[in-house]
């Protein structure tokens, strides 16, 4: 295969394995354990523990595919992707669904570094305009997932919307399976597993020092704690405000959609003005359009405040990613990025247990308060911070 035909294939695999992923991770994922008789702490333990296993296992499965290729760690990340929908249906138990969940947060832990990798090493000139064409086929998962989730589950229940994300998974398997992907393979058995982890730590340590990037990754975090709240109490909210799950679903795409096409816009804004305060501004949106969302239960006024958050979202990602990267020695960025996912990640599995904690506590409103004044409150420590450095 040529390297274009080479890109193109991962991005279509990409695409149907995101869809499968979100058509169960939102509204689906909240609404079947509600079903199941979940409190809302332990509706928000099953939405996070599948970020969580992205926290323990990103890091160490892209060492992995440094040490026995790209093609070991896909194959094993495109399974997780297209098998475990297919268990759903039989689930009655909420412990057999946190482990399915589990299981299933595996596809992304999994696949995610090595296909960042596969397409860096397939342009390795052109590598900024390949990842962003990458990721944004991998957020069209976002888009669709939700959507079509919440309108299977309307139209026939659960078991429907499971299969056919199944069935999404399964295509993005098949597309794998049948072509062959032309990259090379880094290969350091003659250094061996220790070597690689030894300099993995290196890395770890030096960008523990680097204060600029750990205040902005952990500012990032707050936002992703909104954002994993919205995700797993956003359809039971929505639901008890006389929203079909449908519905719900598109509030999920609308959010996705807005942050999708306004990313690379906010991206070459933050060139020109600078990443702090477009870091701040984010924020401010991010918490002001999150506080809102319990106090309405107007379908349109809810759509509005999900693409104001999703803008808000695109505001602070795409300078903090950039600020992550401007402030990282350039032997050490990619362990600046992957020090700015792992955290994220904690701060997207801590956002539905708080927000689990709170609302069995408090009202929705009470709890939303929280979780924006948090946001807030990063604001202005980031805005501290920075004046210091």
């Amino acid at each position: 295969m040529t390297t274009s035909r080479s890109f193109v294939l991962i991005c279509m695999v990409g695409i149907f394995s995101f869809i499968s992923y979100n058509m169960v991770r939102m509204p689906a994922l909240s609404l079947f354990a509600e079903s199941l008789g979940a409190s809302p702490e332990r509706i928000g333990l099953i939405v996070s523990v599948s970020t969580l296993a992205g926290v323990l296992l990103k890091l160490p499965s892209g060492a992995l595919s440094d040490i026995y290729g790209r093609r070991f760690l896909l194959r094993i990340g495109v399974v997780a992707f297209g098998l475990p929908p297919f268990l759903y249906p039989f689930i009655t138990d909420l412990d057999a669904l946190t482990a399915l969940r589990f299981l299933h947060g595996l596809a992304t832990a999994i696949f995610a570094p090595s296909a960042l990798a596969t397409v860096a090493e397939l342009y390795r000139e052109r590598r900024g305009a390949a990842l962003g064409t990458y990721t944004a086929c991998t957020q069209s998962g976002s888009l669709l997932g939700p959507f079509l989730g919440g309108y299977l589950i309307h139209a026939a229940g659960f078991d429907t919307a499971f299969v056919t994300a199944g069935i999404f998974g399964c295509i993005g398997m098949v597309l794998f399976y049948s072509l062959h992907l032309d990259v090379a393979v880094p290969q350091r058995k003659e250094q061996g597993a220790a070597v690689v982890l030894s300099e993995m730590w290196k890395g770890f340590a030096a960008v523990a020092k680097n204060n600029k990037v750990l205040i902005t990754s952990m500012t990032d975090a707050a936002k992703m704690i909104a954002n994993g709240a919205l995700m797993a109490f956003l359809p039971l909210y929505g639901v008890s405000a006389g929203l079909n799950p449908g519905e719900v679903g598109l509030l999920f795409s609308v959010q996705a959609g807005t942050s999708f096409f306004a990313k690379p816009i906010m991206g070459r804004i933050s060139d020109r003005v600078g990443r702090q305060p477009l870091i701040i501004l984010g924020l401010v949106i991010c918490a002001s359009t999150f506080v809102c969302i319990p106090h309405v239960s107007m379908f349109p006024v809810l759509l509005m405040l999900s693409a104001g958050f999703g803008f808000g979202e695109a505001v602070v990602s795409s300078s903090s990613s950039a600020l992550v990267a401007d402030s990282s020695e350039f032997k050490r960025l990619g362990a600046g990025m992957g020090m700015q996912g792992t955290i994220m990640d904690i701060g997207h599995a801590s956002g539905p247990l708080l927000a689990g904690l709170l609302i069995a506590r408090m009202s929705y409103g009470g709890a939303f308060m929280v979780i924006a004044g948090m946001q807030f409150a990063a604001a202005v420590v980031f805005w501290l911070a920075m004046r210091k450095n």
